[in-house]
């Protein structure tokens, strides 16, 4: 938001719209972004996520918008709600799409889970990988990204870890199981949880439980990710379900091996034996075969990262930012707007 302002971009805040559904800050969210939207008068309203997603569109349509895009960045059909709420978001997504111009999907995963719910037809989709600022990430080898830096790891620590939200969707409880299972194999293991949420008592606590309190580190939200992301022998993403997984493309950037799990846009980022492993969800005892695999095999570790960083400008800002650009233009020639 600050570099956005600093660069000259005007924003507006909207403080009833928050995370959680609340029937009353969200109808007054609505009427908010109604008002900003005829004020404005923009050509084209982008909206992200589901839940915004869904009170902008609205607003949109209400205000007779020309171009309504969409970026979902992922979905909540499944994993993060209750059966019925999980299709009470299914019927309101259908809904919104019908006044969408175009939905893009973060991945080809993204639009075949929509596809296959028949939120839209497909000629409404099209997928744009999220973009990454990849000059934040280096490629050095991780004992040589933490002596003296803000990470302060030893540097004869064999580091596993992971970056996200503390929230039951992205699985660190399956990590911290892993390097449980493997704490006699490896000695020398650490385990980086880097995040904030709802969950990190609950992770403080299962890490406790475990005898594994003083080999897994809890550092917050931190703006040096990539110090910390650098100073990993191996990148962790347990997630239960997952759009696209810009932290996987940031770890790649960095030179790091991945060991995801097989769900949602990250099989699309990470290639079986490639530049990382693919895991059942859910699964301890796959993600420790995994990092047990890596473990004992540094020049393979080594490979894969570097076929993560050939992979990753694949996903950079400047190509996202080329594409979102030539989609804009695409439906302001198709709209006659200009």
């Amino acid at each position: 938001m600050e570099e956005a302002r600093a660069r000259g971009v005007k924003t507006y805040m909207v403080p009833e719209l928050v995370r959680r559904v609340d029937p009353l800050q969200d109808l007054r969210a609505f009427f908010r972004v109604r008002r900003l939207i005829r004020r404005l008068a923009p050509h084209i309203v982008h909206t992200h996520t589901s839940k915004a997603g869904i009170i902008g569109r609205l607003a949109a349509l209400s205000t007779r918008a020309p171009i309504v895009v969409h970026t979902p960045h992922g979905h909540v059909f499944w994993g993060y709600f209750g059966a019925a709420v999980s299709r009470f978001f299914i019927v309101l997504e259908k809904f919104a799409a019908r006044s969408t111009d175009r939905l893009i999907m973060l991945t080809e995963q993204e639009k075949a889970d929509h596809l296959h719910h028949r939120i839209a037809p497909p000629e409404k989709f099209v997928v744009i990988h999220s973009g990454v600022r990849l000059e934040h990430f280096s490629s050095n080898a991780p004992e040589e990204c933490r002596p003296g830096n803000g990470a302060a790891l030893p540097s004869s620590a064999f580091v596993i870890g992971t970056v996200g939200r503390l929230t039951a969707i992205k699985g660190q409880r399956y990590l911290l199981a892993a390097a449980a299972i493997l704490d006699r194999e490896i000695p020398e293991l650490l385990c980086i949880v880097v995040g904030e949420g709802e969950m990190r008592r609950e992770l403080e606590e299962q890490a406790a439980s475990l005898g594994m309190g003083g080999r897994v580190v809890f550092p917050g939200w931190r703006q040096d990710v990539g110090t910390y992301m650098s100073a990993l022998d191996v990148f962790v993403m347990p997630s239960l379900n997952e759009g696209m997984g810009r932290v996987v493309v940031e770890a790649m950037a960095a030179g790091r091996p991945v060991i995801a799990s097989d769900v949602g846009g990250l099989k699309n980022l990470v290639s079986q034996g490639e530049n990382g492993l693919l895991v059942p969800p859910g699964n301890a005892e796959a993600l420790a075969a995994g990092i047990r695999m890596l473990y004992r095999d540094p020049e393979r570790r080594r490979a894969m990262g570097e076929e993560g960083r050939k992979k990753a400008p694949a996903f950079s800002a400047g190509a996202m930012i080329m594409k979102i650009d030539e989609l804009y233009q695409e439906l302001l020639r198709e709209k006659h707007v200009w």
